[in-house]
């Protein structure tokens, strides 16, 4: 293939996450950051209230998984469904965008997950030749 129909048929592509203006590349990051990867993937479990989820997230801010989920809400990964009950009762759970899109994350972490001996000795022989001779 020429180098000029690869650039016309990169043209075709709707949306394209490398470059700045596009916006796939927002979504990207709501679901790749530290708080968003981990929030899809707690709500892969199943509908969560507000706190259950903050305490499944270990160390997660009040602010921040609000921030988080209203991000992941409009993208339209994440559902939210207030109970008309005293007190207010607000549950979320994964649309099915999100869910595929956190199943296909979820893959990734058990990756990481399942590799960590190798990335632990890793960082052992790195640091170890990184460190300054006394």
């Amino acid at each position: 293939m020429s180098t000029t129909q690869e650039r016309t048929e990169e043209q075709d592509l709707p949306f394209d996450v490398f470059s700045r203006a596009c916006p796939s590349r927002g979504t990207l990051e709501h679901v790749t950051g530290r708080w968003g990867a981990l929030t899809l993937g707690a709500l892969y479990e199943g509908s969560f209230r507000f706190n259950e989820l903050r305490r499944r997230v270990d160390g997660v801010s009040e602010k921040m998984l609000a921030q988080t989920l209203h991000a992941l809400e409009r993208d339209g990964l994440v559902h939210r469904e207030a109970q008309p009950t005293n007190p207010p009762r607000v549950d979320y759970e994964l649309t099915a965008l999100g869910r595929e899109v956190a199943g296909r994350l979820l893959a990734l972490i058990e990756c990481v997950e399942g590799r960590m001996d190798e990335v632990l000795a890793s960082r052992e022989r790195y640091d170890g030749q990184r460190m300054p001779t006394a």
